[in-house]
């Protein structure tokens, strides 16, 4: 709920005094600017339109909100957009109520209403004054006939909102804004930690660095920190990880643009480690993009490790380029189907391969809440067939005695254990690896049947994650 309200009135006038303080008569005011639009109506209008494009288009929020990068109310729009595809699932079946004919309502103007109710019940704004920005960004949007809809709803979603969200929130998915579909899921496989992992999917997630500990170390770049008025921790159970108290712009960062640092979720650097490539090995990261964990891997063990980046896609593999180049790191990175290994693979095995496979994102709602509105129940088989082709494709390129690390950023064990199972049916030469239990990889890591799974909500505070090593024996070759 609102916590403050904006004053209807007007600023105070000023007078012009001498400087003894003797009143003078002020210059001829020029007539006061008027600006055509109620003040928040364009960003409310920019945030519609970006909305619209994941809910009616099911374009990502980051491509939609790449329209309006340069905007000079940017940040609004992005913080408005974000917060209502985070609630929308609440939001929109309230304003529902209040619609004679709710599937008449086009896609923009729903969006409008939407961002508007966001802003009235979980932003500080005046309700008055977001209903006034709204009719105008209606008008903004070439809705003009809108315009008595959106002022008769919101003002009504204003007045009654507290009984329209009771009615909405006697069930669980609309109270927790997640499809049905995940709630159920979520629930069958977590029925203890079902309650905290969507409470925590609707959180802000921290900001947390990983540092480059061969380049500098935690209690120096802590100190760094606290010289540029940054306020942060160390985590204790992951040795690179410093959590701020409110996230920053990169470009505040000591060292960032040196490449002594990079933002990472805590529960992502735990990859590296259970990886553990040492110097001399021949490493493939078969999903690289954006390069985070081929950059933690070059970090711990060394430029005397070569590491080949495989990525599908050209313009995500270019941004493995420049993170690396960032971190003055280097590796091959190439664009390919890591399933066609006759398209990148020179037939030299590995004996390190990563394998952070594509997922449903399941674990990272509170990053990516648009996944709430893209992700659909019939896209896990189709996930989890495409997870075990890459595993199998990445087995026949693995040495014997070789490690394979699993990862997802998954909570469902459709696309975790149970593809591990799959493929040790499949590939009787791989055998589970040993790694640390659940609770000595990360504070309430939970071990299952095979690897290990973090939860959103849990005591580490990280994304939900799993992880699973693998060996290659002699067996079954």
């Amino acid at each position: 709920m609102p916590t403050a309200r904006a004053s209807w009135g007007g600023a105070l006038a000023s007078k012009t005094h001498d400087f003894a303080g003797t009143p003078v008569n002020p210059p001829e005011k020029s007539p006061p600017v008027r600006t055509p639009w109620a003040p928040g109506a364009p960003a409310l209008a920019a945030a519609a339109r970006a909305v619209d494009e994941v809910v009616s288009s099911g374009r990502s929020a980051e491509t939609a909100l790449a329209a309006h990068e340069d905007d000079a109310h940017r940040a609004a729009v992005r913080a408005i957009a974000l917060g209502t595809i985070r609630w929308y699932l609440r939001l929109a079946p309230a304003l529902d109520l209040l619609l004679k004919h709710p599937a008449g309502v086009t896609g923009t103007v729903r969006s409008l209403l939407t961002v508007a109710a966001h802003q009235i019940e979980y932003s500080r704004n005046s309700p008055e004054a977001t209903v006034h920005a709204a009719v105008d960004a209606a008008r903004l949007l070439g809705a003009e006939r809108a315009t008595g809809l959106a002022n008769a709803v919101l003002r009504r979603f204003v007045a009654e909102r507290g009984a329209l969200l009771a009615r909405v929130d006697t069930e669980l998915p609309p109270r927790t804004a997640h499809p049905p579909w995940i709630v159920e899921r979520i629930a069958a496989a977590w029925p203890q930690a079902c309650p905290a992992i969507l409470a925590a999917d609707n959180g802000h997630p921290p900001m947390t660095l990983r540092l480059d500990l061969s380049r500098t170390d935690r209690t120096a770049y802590l100190i760094e920190l606290s010289r540029a008025s940054i306020d942060a921790h160390e985590v204790p159970w992951a040795p690179a990880a410093v959590t701020l108290a409110h996230p920053v712009a990169v470009s505040r960062l000591p060292g960032f643009g040196e490449g002594l640092v990079s933002v990472q979720d805590a529960g992502a650097q735990l990859a590296a480690p259970l990886l553990d490539a040492r110097p001399g090995m021949r490493v493939l990261d078969a999903c690289a993009a954006p390069g985070g964990k081929t950059a933690q891997v070059l970090e711990k063990a060394g430029e005397r490790v070569e590491v080949v980046a495989v990525d599908i896609d050209a313009g995500r593999a270019a941004l493995i380029r420049e993170n690396l180049n960032r971190l003055r790191r280097s590796a091959l990175v190439v664009v390919a189907d890591v399933r066609d290994t006759d398209a990148f693979w020179d037939g030299r095995p590995f004996e390190r391969i990563l394998v952070d496979a594509p997922c449903s994102s399941s674990g990272v709602i509170r990053r990516h809440p648009d996944i709430k509105l893209l992700r659909r129940a019939e896209d896990i088989p189709a996930l989890a067939a495409e997870q075990l082709a890459i595993l199998r494709a990445a087995a026949g390129m693995l040495t014997p005695g070789g490690r394979l690390l699993y990862s997802t950023c998954s909570v469902l064990p459709e696309e975790n254990e149970e593809v591990i199972a799959r493929l040790l049916a499949a590939e009787p030469q791989l055998t589970l690896a040993r790694m640390p239990a659940g609770g000595e990889l990360a504070p309430g890591a939970v071990d299952r049947r095979a690897g290990a799974q973090l939860l959103p909500g849990a005591e580490a505070g990280t994304d939900g994650f799993y992880y699973a090593c693998l060996e290659k024996t002699t067996a079954g070759i």
